[in-house]
């Protein structure tokens, strides 16, 4: 019984390839946390501005959606394998030149916002051609298994990373986190270099407006994935509550360090357990019916949230809703990468990758605001009805999310993967 409720880890026991890709993921992972957290603080220290703090985030997202919006043709056109190493080998100098500039002791926050927007734009590039690598590697039916290890390799990251970069600084200072994660992309460059040739099957897309153009047709013809994106959109853009956790621990819990902390770690906790315990997700049939309770259960558990008097119901608030917001991204990521053809994969990931790092950053944004007209308990409990209305109105619009059934067997137009020469 227990074993059916863990998270199946067939795909990465039975395909070495994406084995390595876990691991690799998990240790750049961890070191891209650990390089964040280490920005952050630098700008702060250097500025004493949380204005400041935030443009590290504008800085790093905005060229991050753009950079993959254009390049998902790209992905489409050349060796996707190709594409995932240069990037990596420009992360790598980036994360290196980060850390001469904390031992050269520049403190030029101009070079910081630099470099973080180059690293955001070369994320953006290599996200495309890397979302392709899962469903060429692995069948159908294990699409929702391997986003559940990679949802939980990235929740593992997130809660990891910080904390041994706080661990780091403190006896160490905060060089030494650039450092380690320049070295942490060794293990990512080995995996990637590892895997055979990635190239779209079938018609390859020219890079340019047409190409892109294709895809995004495709996406609007294809009621399923249509209702998948904007059923994730409607998740994120209205109920994301983190703009809202200094002033409502302020308001309700005394305004303390460790109360803010747990509140943030609380999502990514629930995320982490979410991701353990994902095997009944993995073996859901109705994956668009799944993924719009799950989006309804991360509303109501915003709710709950909303209205917690105790600090215990609203911890255990957000780790529910991140628990459900970890199923609604295993079925989401699975429908979409099985029902894409391989030859618009690139094309169509990078709208998918622009939805899920666009609308939370937009989602914080619209919170921030309807609180500062309102009140922080207004915005965190209208945005989770918000949700749950539209989670249903969705299903309404778009009844094909609610009817639609995985049928076991391969990927549409999966390639068969062509050895390196």
């Amino acid at each position: 019984m227990l074993a059916r409720l863990l998270v199946d880890i067939t795909p990465a026991r039975e395909s070495a390839a994406f084995r390595r890709l876990l691991i690799g993921s998990a240790l750049s992972g961890i070191g891209g946390q650990m390089t964040n957290y280490a920005v952050l603080l630098q700008v702060y220290e250097l500025t004493r501005s949380s204005l400041n703090v935030g443009i590290v985030e504008l800085a790093n997202g905005l060229p991050m959606i753009v950079a993959a919006l254009l390049s998902g043709p790209l992905a489409d056109a050349v060796d996707r394998r190709k594409i995932v190493l240069i990037t990596c080998l420009i992360q790598t100098a980036v994360s290196a030149t980060l850390a001469v500039q904390a031992f050269a002791g520049l403190d030029q926050v101009w070079l910081l916002y630099l470099l973080v927007g180059v690293q955001g734009m070369v994320a953006g590039v290599a996200s495309p051609a890397r979302r392709t690598f899962m469903p060429s590697l692995l069948s159908r039916e294990q699409l929702s298994a391997g986003a559940a290890l990679q949802t939980l390799v990235m929740h593992g990251s997130i809660l990891a990373g910080p904390t041994l970069a706080g661990v780091i600084t403190a006896a160490f200072g905060l060089k030494l986190c650039y450092l380690l994660d320049a070295v942490s992309f060794t293990f990512s460059l080995y995996a990637v270099a590892r895997l055979p040739r990635m190239r779209a099957a079938g018609h390859e897309a020219r890079p340019g407006l047409r190409s892109i153009g294709e895809g995004l047709r495709f996406i609007v013809g294809r009621r399923m994935i249509l209702g998948v994106l904007l059923a994730d959109t409607s998740a994120t853009l209205l109920g994301m509550p983190i703009a809202l956790f200094p002033a409502i621990n302020a308001e309700r819990f005394g305004g303390h360090a460790q109360t803010l902390g747990l509140m943030i770690s609380a999502v990514a906790a629930g995320g982490l357990l979410g991701s353990v315990l994902s095997g009944p997700a993995s073996r859901v049939r109705r994956q668009g019916l799944g993924m719009l309770v799950a989006g309804a259960s991360w509303g109501a558990g915003l709710t709950a949230f909303g209205w917690s008097g105790a600090f215990w119901l609203a911890f255990l608030s957000l780790a529910f809703a991140g628990a459900a917001d970890v199923t609604s991204v295993v079925l989401r990521t699975a429908l979409v990468q099985g029902l894409t053809p391989d030859n618009l994969r690139g094309r169509v990931f990078a709208v998918d990758f622009a939805v899920g790092a666009g609308a939370p950053a937009l989602g914080n944004f619209e919170a921030g605001a309807v609180a500062s007209l309102t009140s922080p308990t207004t915005s965190a409990v209208s945005g989770g009805l918000g949700v749950v209305a539209g989670a249903a109105l969705i299903g309404l619009a778009i009844p094909a999310l609610l009817t639609y059934r995985t049928a076991p067997g391969p990927p549409p137009n999966r390639p068969a993967p062509v050895l390196a020469e």
